[in-house]
């Protein structure tokens, strides 16, 4: 079971008891890790099959893992979206919670938001109509009511498409038509669930019984509601591996928030941290590409970026073109990719990848006018076109007539492609394709898809039936894991997520689309980069990265390629850096012998309240509790603070964070003793700053008159072999030791329990020096 896993994936595998996260880069084999960890749990009898919940974000993803399951004999375990595990529960228990049938699934809200908009006279378009549908499902994900709604718009600094007041009454609209209904929707399906577990604990008592071990993928896209059911299956029990990569957020608009993955290790002190860096996906020159790019990245996710290493043999360099318009771009592509299809690169292995949806017509056209098939993704659900209805049918009758079916007559003994191939000939497919595009090359590349399918499936059970097959597609149509259709993919950057090609071409790199236009705050333009990060590693091989200076032939040539470009495109000039990478390894938690000490619960200073955030924890006290921090010392702090962050050339988080000085400002510390008890404020940093802190705290300059002679309070004594006139001596990412008092430790340091892996600043506080956001 553990052969074929380098030492962090076995690391996975083998830590099986307690809580783990996984931090894993793009291309590093997390599935592989996590599918194996659950099988080995199950092979050596830690784990029971049927108490293990693996959840993951799409139906894609968990069909592919309940595969990898079955093949690795740990069939019995559940692997589901959110949703599915969610919506199992909810219409399980819905009888005895609540009484009679559950109300019926709406699929698809679009059509009840736009009454709900005509009931509240207000007039929607088409795209303002997806806005207000999506800023809807944000604050139900967030667990805003409709009241609430303009105040959360405006708290969490939320561009809001239209004006909230006005969303506010059409979110209203909406609930009360589901009410008048009967029916809800996908939010409600996890807002119920959470709901029956909170208000009855012995049907919470009850899921926890079935399932005592959970494993979250993508964890770094959870959202707040989500966090909230997991924790009520949870209970307080702390058998739970989460994987993710902050550098791979890029769903923040839906409400997904990488804090959960982050704050991790402060709300599982002992947790064991795994980091996987080994990328087995991409070549050197695509993976040395990828970590340039987020090199020049910023904020919280960016300071914990993975430095991948590639583990495969060298490839060729990224291509970076430049076309004079988007016609031109288009043509160039599609030549392209139909010159390496033509030198044996199979269609299936190439993506055209964009920003946008409306940018795929003219590629669309191109590819068609190459001869080139491909498919969208995106589009149709695979399993509810008409010919792979019609297709299920008539396999359905074939699998129940047995020899009977006049289309299996003398095919009894031939292999199960070829049965299913003339089953699907009765269906008017042929084994050659049709001429040209459009729908009839659309319909045969389905139908394709299926054969192709039957071929692998024979494959690895050679000894399958027609009914084998058949129940094989019932479960990839109930999870939408559809089969690969033998055709370029198009698709948007969000779009391929999960997915990986041979040869990737990214297309449409200007500015105004990618950065997208409405992109306008630090933390907008930097999902935008780890957008492309996405994009750029989905490439196992090949990889072209390409932009047009105009939209249309002759058109004014007023475009300029993607900032994110800028060092890393020939003749772009040199490539500015963040913080250092974080590289791979095991690290274990307090509870599994590390030379940390866990802590126990924080109370809120104030009001008692068991304290969780970092940033609470600092500040001892809840956000919302009242302050006493000295406004005036905390503005003399802070521009004290960007005096020397601009003296030393770096961010203004790397002196104190935001909540760093707010929590001076409260306590005012009057010596180094009561200095050195404030989370963030290790002996590092006290031995660099420390004297002018308490200089400013008492009311004086920052810096003594010349010629005074030291404060004996502020003064830190001879400074350490090698340190002296050197303020960065040490690495500026490094912890900080044990406070310098062991015996008035603070309890639930953040500095001890988690800053080494995750840090300790916010969004706000990554933007550089002079731009902190306030509190």
């Amino acid at each position: 079971m553990l052969d074929g896993l380098d030492p962090e994936q076995r690391a996975v595998a083998t830590t099986l008891r307690g809580p783990v996260c996984v931090l894993a880069g793009a291309g590093t084999g997390k599935t592989r890790a996590i599918t194996h960890r659950i099988a080995y749990g199950v092979r050596t009898g830690v784990l029971q099959p049927a108490g293990v919940l693996a959840v993951t974000f799409t139906a894609r993803a968990a069909g592919e893992m309940r595969g990898r399951l079955r093949a690795l004999g740990a069939g019995g375990v559940q692997a589901r979206t959110f949703h599915s595990a969610a919506l199992r529960q909810l219409q399980y228990f819905w009888p005895k919670a609540v009484g009679g049938e559950p109300p019926r699934l709406v699929e698809r809200k679009v059509q009840l938001v736009a009454e709900a908009a005509a009931r509240s006279r207000i007039r929607l378009e088409r795209a303002e109509l997806r806005d207000v549908t999506s800023e809807i499902e944000w604050a139900k994900v967030t667990r805003t009511t409709p009241e609430d709604y303009p105040a959360a718009v405006a708290k969490s600094s939320r561009e809001a498409p239209r004006d909230p007041a006005e969303t506010s009454r059409i979110y209203a609209a909406y609930e009360q038509l589901k009410q008048d209904r009967s029916v809800i929707d996908f939010e409600d399906v996890l807002l119920l669930t959470v709901g029956i577990l909170q208000e009855r604990p012995d049907i919470a008592d009850t899921v926890r019984r079935q399932y005592q071990h959970f494993v979250v993928d993508e964890y770094q896209d959870v959202s707040p509601l989500q966090q909230g059911l997991l924790e009520l299956w949870l209970g307080d029990r702390d058998n739970l591996c989460v994987v993710g990569d902050a550098s791979q957020t890029i769903y923040s608009f839906t409400g997904a928030t990488p804090d959960h993955l982050l704050n991790f290790r402060l709300r599982h002190p002992g947790a064991t941290v795994v980091k996987l860096v080994r990328d087995y996906r991409s070549t050197p020159q695509v993976v040395h590409l990828a970590n340039g790019l987020l090199a020049q990245a910023r904020g919280r996710a960016a300071e914990h970026r993975l430095e991948l290493v590639s583990q495969r043999p060298p490839g060729p360099e990224p291509v970076f073109a430049e076309h004079p318009d988007e016609p031109t771009e288009a043509e160039s592509t599609a030549r392209r990719v139909r010159d390496l299809i033509a030198a044996g690169t199979p269609a299936s292995e190439i993506a055209v990848l964009f920003r946008i949806n409306a940018q795929s017509e003219i590629y669309e056209q191109a590819l068609a006018d190459a001869g080139v098939p491909y498919q969208l993704k995106g589009a149709e659900r695979f399993f509810e076109r008409p010919e792979i209805r019609q297709a299920g049918l008539a396999l359905r009758g074939a699998s129940r007539a047995g020899g009977n079916d006049t289309a299996l007559e003398g095919l009894e003994d031939r292999r199960l492609a070829e049965r299913v191939a003339a089953v699907l000939g009765g269906t008017g497919w042929t084994p050659d394709p049709p001429t040209g595009s459009g729908a009839a090359r659309d319909r045969w590349e389905s139908l394709r898809a299926l054969v192709r399918l039957a071929e692998e499936f024979g494959a690895a059970r050679p000894e399958a039936s027609l009914r084998d097959f058949v129940e094989e597609l019932d479960e990839r149509a109930r999870a939408q894991h559809a089969p690969t259709v033998d055709g370029v993919t198009l698709a948007s950057l969000h779009t391929a997520k999960g997915l990986e090609w041979d040869a990737v071409f990214l297309v449409g790199l200007t500015e105004g689309m990618l950065p997208i236009t409405y992109a306008r705050t630090p933390e907008q333009i930097e999902e935008e980069r780890r957008l492309l990060y996405v994009g750029v590693t989905r490439a196992r091989k090949l990889l072209s990265l390409s932009w047009a200076l105009a939209r249309s032939p002759g058109g004014r040539a007023g475009r300029r390629p993607s900032r994110f470009l800028e060092g890393l495109r020939p003749g772009s000039g040199a490539r500015g850096g963040s913080a250092g990478a974080r590289a791979g390894g095991v690290e274990r938690g307090a509870g599994a012998g590390s030379r940390r000490r866990q802590r126990g619960p924080v109370p809120c200073r104030v009001c008692g309240r068991t304290l969780t955030e970092a940033a609470e924890l600092k500040l001892r006290r809840c956000a919302d509790c009242p302050s006493t921090m000295d406004e005036g010392l905390y503005e003399r702090l802070r521009e004290w603070r960007l005096e020397r962050a601009t003296e030393l050339g770096r961010p203004a988080y790397t002196v104190f964070t935001d909540v760093t000085l707010m929590a001076i400002a409260e306590t005012s510390p009057s010596e180094m003793r009561e200095l050195s008890r404030i989370s963030g404020v290790g002996p590092h940093k006290l031995r660099q700053f420390g004297d002018q802190v308490l200089r400013l705290c008492a009311g004086l300059p920052a810096d003594p008159e010349p010629g005074a002679g030291a404060d004996p309070a502020t003064d830190p004594g001879p400074e350490a072999p090698g340190e002296a006139g050197d303020p960065w001596a040490g690495p500026v990412d490094e912890p900080d030791p044990e406070p310098v008092d062991p015996g008035e430790d603070p309890p639930g340091d953040p500095d001890d329990a988690f800053e080494d892996l995750f840090g300790e600043r916010s969004e706000a506080e990554s933007r550089g020096p002079g731009k902190t956001a306030g509190k």
